[in-house]
C-alpha cells in the first residue's frame, strides 16, 4: 500500500469492477453534505447499496483530501478492541505493539494535521466502539472528514445522516402500459438490464420481457443486491421463470458472492447478520409485524403484536429500534406514522413466525383488528369523517385483503369475511373496485352456506355491486335470494336494502314506474328503521329516475333532500352524488346556466376528494350543457375526455345505463352539427387529456375553449412552455425522483417541485411520469447555440 508522502495519489479506494448505476441525488447530497460537516452516515436496509454509494461519494471528493481517502471494511472485524488497530493497519500508521488506547491515541496523533476523508464501512456491529473511536478522532483532527455506512446511526454529536432507500421502480399501473423507453428510466431496471447483459452476452430490455423484468423489480422492491441476484439468473433461466421462483426470493437468490465476507455474500445470509443484531424483543416484533401487508400504523402494531412477552407499552419503543435499525422504514412522514417492511425482510420475518407456530394466532390478531376497523368505517361514512376513513381504507387495502385471505382460507372463518366484504360496501363502490368487492363475496357465499343475517347482507352487497357493473341477470339472482332469506330471518334491515337494490334494478331495465315505487317503498322503510345510508342511496336513484321520467322538478326535490341530509350530518365527501343531482335536474328544467355553475362546483369538490366516479358523471353532463348551448366542439371533446375516465372506473365508455340516453342525444346532435369526420377529431382530442387536463378544461369558460385545442400545439411549442425551472423538474421527473427527492436535488421546497410537476403535465398534455419520461427522451433541451 501506498504511503501519504509516497508520490501516488493517496489512498486506498477499490477499482470499480461493474457499472456504478443511479443514485444520483444520493450521491448529491453526501456531496453536499461532506463539503460543510464532519460525519456523515449512510443507513439502510441489508443489500441496499450502502458500501457501493459510499465508495462511489469518496472517489468522487478524492481532489478535496490531499491526504487521501481511505476505506476501512469493517465487516470482518468482531472484536470491538481491534477497531482502532484496523484503522491504523489501513492507514499504514507504525507503532510500538501496546495497548488498545495507546492505539487510538497514536491515530489522534497521526490524524492531527491532514486533510483526510475516512470511510468505515459496515459500523452496525461494532456501533458503541465506532461512535466513540469517531468522535475523538474528530476532536483531534480539525481536518478529518469521515463517511460511514451502518443500518443504524451512531448517534453522536454533529453527526449527519442520509438514508439510502432501494432503488425506484416501475409503478404496475394496467392503464398505463410500459415501453421500453420509459421503463428504463428507472434505475432499478438499469442495474438489472447491465448486471444480465454482463451475465448473459447479448441480453437487452426489449417489449417481450420488459413488463415481466419491470415485475422482478418491483418484486424486489428496488434492492440493488436483490436485483444483481436475480440478473445473474439469466444464465439459466428466462425472466418469467425467474420472477416465479420470486415467490420464495431470499431461497432463489441463494447463490451470491464467493469472495465476500459470508453475512454479505446472500440477501439471506445479510439479513441474518441484521436478525442477530437485534434483541430478543426486536427479533419477536419482526417476526409478528410480518403478518401487515404493505405497511401499518403504530395503532395495529400494538393490537397485532403485543401479547407475552411483548408488552403494550414497549411496542412503540421496540418499532422505534426497528427503525433505527433499518429494518422498518418510515415510507412518508405524515400524521399518523406508518411503518413498512421491504419484501425481503417481510419473508424473513415470516420465516422466524412459521418456526415459532405462531403464524395462525398472528394472522387471526391481524384478522380481528381489521375486522374491528372496517366496521368503524362502515359506521363512519356519511359523516364528518367519512373522508378520513376513506383514505384510510385506501392505505389498509393490501391488509384489508390479507386479512380477507385468510378468513377464505382458514377453515371456519369464512362468515367474517363476509362481515369484512360487506362492510366495504361504500369503499368497494368509491374507490372502483367493483370486481374485487364481487370476487371476495362469491368466495365467502360459497363457503358459508347456512342462513344468517351476514349471508343475506352479502347477498344484497353482491347484487349491489353486480347491478353497478351491469351484470342483471346475476344480479337479479343474487337479489332474489336475498329477497327470501330476509323475509326468512325476518331481518328487515336486509329487506330494505333488497327492495332498494330491487327498485334500482327496476329504474336500469326501463321499467321506471315500478323502479320509482320500489324506490319510495326502500326510503319509507329506511327512514323508520333510521337508517340514513339506505335513505341517501334510495334518494339518489328516486332523483335519477324522476329526471328520466321527465319530472325535473320531483327530481330536484329528491335531490335537495339528499344534500339536505348530508349537510344534517357533515357528509361533505357524500354531498358531491346529490350536488350533481340537483345540476341535472337545474339543467332539465331549462336552467343551463344554473347547471353549469353547479357541476363546477362539483368538479372542484370531486377533484378535492379524489373521486374519479363523480367526476365522470360532471365532465359527461358538461358535454350535454355545452350540446344544448350549441358549442358541439366543446361538446365532444368533453365526451372524448368522459372516456377515458369511465373506463378507468371500469364502467362502460359510454357510461352507466341510467345516463345512456342523454349521451347518446349529446352524441347524435354534435355529428349532426360537425359531420362525423370533425366530430372524431374533436373527440380524440378529449381522449388524449388525461384526468387534469379534463379538468382544467371543464372549468375554463366554454368561450375560451370554442375555438382553442390545446392539444393541437406541437412538440416544439410545448417545449417553449416550459420555464427553465420546469425543464429542471421535468427531467429529474422524469428519472424516476420522488417529489422529495427534485425538491432536495433542486434546493426547493417538496409543495414548489409538485406544483411545477403539476404544471408541467399541463403544459405538455400529458398523464404521468411515464409519459413525460418518453416525452423528454423525444425532445431534449436545444444546445446552446441554436
Amino acid at each position: 500500500m501506498a504511503g501519504v508522502g509516497s508520490g501516488r495519489v493517496a489512498g486506498n479506494l477499490p477499482g470499480e469492477v461493474t457499472s456504478f448505476v443511479g443514485r444520483r441525488r444520493e450521491s448529491v447530497t453526501a456531496k453536499r453534505v461532506l463539503r460543510r460537516a464532519r460525519l456523515l452516515t449512510l443507513t439502510g436496509m441489508a443489500g441496499v447499496g450502502k458500501t457501493r454509494l459510499a465508495v462511489r461519494v469518496a472517489g468522487q471528493l478524492r481532489d478535496a483530501f490531499p491526504d487521501g481517502v481511505w476505506l476501512v471494511e469493517l465487516a470482518a472485524v468482531s472484536d470491538d478492541t481491534l477497531l482502532a488497530e484496523s484503522l491504523a493497519t489501513v492507514l499504514g500508521v507504525r507503532g510500538p505493539q501496546e495497548r488498545h488506547c495507546c492505539a487510538t491515541a497514536m491515530l489522534s496523533d497521526y490524524l492531527a494535521d491532514k486533510q483526510l476523508l475516512l470511510v468505515l464501512d459496515n459500523c452496525e456491529h461494532l456501533l458503541d466502539s465506532c461512535a466513540a473511536l469517531t468522535s475523538r478522532l474528530l476532536a483531534s483532527a480539525r481536518g478529518l472528514r469521515i463517511l460511514t455506512t451502518s443500518r443504524q446511526a451512531l448517534g453522536v454529536t454533529g453527526e449527519h445522516l442520509l438514508e439510502v432507500p432501494p432503488m425506484p421502480v416501475p409503478e404496475l399501473d394496467p392503464g398505463q402500459p410500459l415501453t421500453t423507453r420509459t421503463i428504463a428510466c428507472h434505475e432499478a431496471v438499469r442495474l438489472f438490464a447491465e448486471r444480465a447483459a454482463t451475465a448473459r452476452d447479448g441480453f437487452v430490455v426489449n417489449a417481450t420481457n420488459r413488463d415481466t423484468i419491470a415485475r422482478i423489480c418491483h418484486r424486489l422492491d428496488g434492492i440493488p443486491l436483490a436485483i444483481e441476484l436475480a440478473a445473474l439468473r439469466v444464465r439459466a433461466l428466462p425472466v418469467g421463470q425467474i420472477l416465479t421462483g420470486l415467490d420464495d426470493y431470499l431461497e432463489f437468490l441463494a447463490e451470491g458472492s464467493r469472495v465476500a465476507v459470508p453475512r454479505q455474500q446472500t440477501l439471506r445470509a445479510a439479513i441474518d447478520w441484521s436478525y442477530a443484531l437485534c434483541s430478543p424483543l426486536e427479533q419477536q416484533l419482526w417476526a409478528r409485524a410480518s403478518v401487515f401487508a404493505d405497511g401499518f400504523d403504530l395503532e395495529a402494531a400494538e393490537a397485532v403484536c403485543s401479547g407475552a412477552p411483548i408488552v403494550r407499552e414497549d411496542v412503540f419503543e421496540l418499532v422505534a429500534a426497528l427503525v433505527d435499525k433499518s429494518i422498518l422504514t418510515r415510507p412518508d412522514y405524515g400524521a399518523p406514522a406508518r411503518y413498512r417492511m421491504l419484501e425481503a425482510i417481510r419473508q424473513h420475518g415470516r420465516e422466524q413466525l412459521v418456526a415459532s407456530s405462531q403464524q395462525t394466532v398472528l394472522r387471526a390478531r391481524h384478522r380481528d383488528h381489521y375486522h374491528r376497523l372496517a366496521i368503524r368505517a362502515e359506521r363512519a361514512w356519511l359523516g364528518p369523517d367519512e373522508v378520513a376513513w376513506f383514505a384510510w381504507l385506501r392505505h389498509q387495502h393490501p391488509n384489508l385483503r390479507a386479512a380477507l385471505e385468510f378468513c377464505l382460507t382458514e377453515p371456519g372463518q369464512a362468515r367474517a369475511g363476509l362481515e369484512i366484504t360487506t362492510a366495504l360496501l361504500h369503499y368497494w363502490v368509491r374507490s372502483c373496485c367493483l370486481e374485487e368487492g364481487r370476487g371476495w363475496l362469491r368466495r365467502a357465499l360459497e363457503l358459508d352456506r347456512q342462513p344468517s343475517p351476514q349471508r343475506a347482507k352479502a347477498l344484497w352487497v353482491s347484487g349491489w355491486l353486480t347491478l353497478q357493473h351491469a351484470d342483471m341477470t346475476a344480479a337479479l339472482s343474487l337479489l332474489k335470494q336475498a329477497d327470501v332469506l330476509a323475509r326468512q330471518l325476518g331481518d328487515e334491515s336486509a329487506l330494505a336494502y333488497t327492495t332498494l337494490c330491487l327498485g334500482t334494478a327496476a329504474f336500469f331495465q326501463r321499467d321506471l314506474h315500478r323502479g320509482v315505487a320500489l324506490l319510495e317503498d326502500a326510503l319509507a322503510h329506511h327512514h323508520a328503521l333510521g337508517h340514513p345510508a339506505g335513505a341517501w342511496l334510495a334518494l339518489g336513484y328516486l332523483a335519477l329516475a324522476t329526471a328520466v321520467l321527465g319530472q325535473p322538478d320531483l327530481s330536484v326535490g329528491f335531490s335537495r333532500q339528499r344534500l339536505a341530509l348530508c349537510d344534517s350530518r357533515g357528509a361533505s365527501a357524500s354531498r358531491i352524488y346529490p350536488l350533481w343531482g340537483l345540476s341535472l335536474g337545474e339543467w332539465l328544467s331549462g336552467d343551463r346556466h344554473r347547471a353549469g355553475r353547479l357541476i363546477r362546483e362539483t368538479i372542484e369538490a370531486a377533484q378535492k376528494f379524489g373521486d374519479e366516479w363523480a367526476l365522470a358523471h360532471c365532465l359527461e353532463t358538461l358535454a350535454w350543457v355545452a350540446g344544448a348551448d350549441g358549442l358541439h366542439t366543446r361538446a365532444a371533446r368533453l365526451l372524448g375526455a368522459t372516456h377515458g375516465v369511465w373506463r378507468s372506473t371500469g364502467t362502460p365508455s359510454s357510461g352507466p345505463r341510467y345516463l345512456t340516453s342523454w349521451h347518446d342525444r349529446c352524441e347524435q346532435d354534435a355529428r349532426v352539427a360537425l359531420g362525423d369526420k370533425q366530430f372524431g377529431v374533436a373527440f380524440r382530442q378529449g381522449a388524449r387529456f388525461g384526468i387534469d387536463h379534463a379538468v382544467s378544461y371543464a372549468l375554463a369558460e366554454p368561450a375560451a375553449t370554442a375555438s382553442t385545442v390545446p392539444p393541437a400545439l406541437t412538440p416544439k411549442h410545448r417545449a417553449a412552455l416550459l420555464t427553465r425551472r420546469e425543464r429542471q423538474v421535468a427531467e429529474l421527473g422524469s428519472r424516476g425522483l420522488s417529489t422529495e427527492d427534485i425538491a432536495a436535488t433542486l434546493l426547493i421546497a417538496p409543495y414548489a417541485a409538485e406544483g411545477h410537476l403539476h404544471r408541467i403535465l399541463i403544459k405538455l398534455g400529458l398523464t404521468d411520469r411515464a409519459q413525460l419520461a418518453a416525452w423528454i427522451t423525444e425532445h431534449p433541451p436545444p444546445s446552446d447555440d441554436q
